[in-house]
């Protein structure tokens, strides 16, 4: 467990950094816009609760290459991964010596993670393996980014999306499994459709792909305190969850069990390995 202050008070058990589970992936800058220096700030406070930064919405690529590697460089200082988010599906649109030449440029700028999204576009399971085992070969980690909502990963709003209807569940599990088995190396679950421009919570489906892709291998979309507030509440603090950067610290102490809210004020808890200290 790591040094903190005021360590009299007991928490709910967390492995230090790297840690396999209880993931907390941030976004890097897209709805807010912030440098180097202020994701410095971030990781100074909270940089040990911190396991990857992901750039949403192909930023990045408003970006100069020297800018795009300080980011980098910074995550990984302190011992955390970039990952790229779900730009792919736009360089899809050019070819496949577009995604040759993005996933090599990406390994350029320090990219750790490749995000495979699907959310706007068709491709079948035998083309997402395809982009997997590619991923791999350029030696980046594979992320594929699953969803039971069709035009999910941007801005759509609720009526748009709900006029497209909803997937079937079991084809997310299935293709989530067939992609574990192909070397993802873990399942980001798209929160439209589930927590996210929804009337009510499809909260049947988080525990469909929870129960049947297991929760080590999936990472869930909750950028919002009472998404991920459920989540650990459900299912502990184990849980592989992707929020704002501003939400870390909340986050976390709901992690450690130190605050919470009416329904999880002092209820969080997780044993630490025997013989393990803190």
């Amino acid at each position: 467990m790591a040094t903190t202050s005021f360590d009299l008070v007991p928490r709910a058990y967390r492995p230090d950094k790297p840690r396999a589970c209880g993931l907390t992936e941030v976004r890097g800058p897209y709805y807010s816009t912030y440098g180097t220096r202020h994701l410095a700030d971030v990781l100074e406070v909270a940089g040990q609760w911190i396991d990857g930064v992901k750039w949403a919405g192909g930023s990045f690529a408003l970006l100069p290459r020297e800018q795009v590697r300080a980011f980098s460089d910074l995550a990984h200082k302190h011992n955390a991964y970039i990952s790229s988010g779900g730009w792919i599906e736009t360089v899809l649109r050019y070819g496949p010596d577009a995604v040759a030449k993005y996933l090599k440029e990406a390994k350029e700028v320090g990219f750790d993670v490749i995000e495979i999204s699907t959310g706007f576009i068709t491709v079948p399971t035998s083309g997402l393996l395809r982009l997997i085992e590619q991923v791999k070969k350029a030696g980046l980690k594979a992320k594929p980014e699953l969803g039971i909502q069709f035009g999910s990963g941007g801005d759509s709003t609720e009526a748009e999306l709900a006029a497209e209807g909803k997937k079937d569940v079991g084809d997310l599990i299935n293709r989530a499994k067939r992609a574990l088995d192909a070397g993802a190396d873990i399942i980001m679950i798209e929160s439209e459709g589930i927590t996210e421009n929804v009337v009510n919570w499809n909260t049947a489906a988080a525990a469909s792909i929870i129960n049947g892709v297991g929760l080590e291998h999936v990472m869930f979309e909750s950028a919002d305190p009472l998404v991920f507030e459920w989540y650990i509440k459900n299912y502990g603090n184990e849980v592989n969850l992707f929020v704002d950067h501003s939400q870390i610290l909340q986050l976390e102490g709901l992690r450690q069990n130190i605050w919470g809210n009416k329904s999880t004020w002092g209820r969080i808890a997780n044993p630490a390995p025997v013989g393990t200290a803190g």
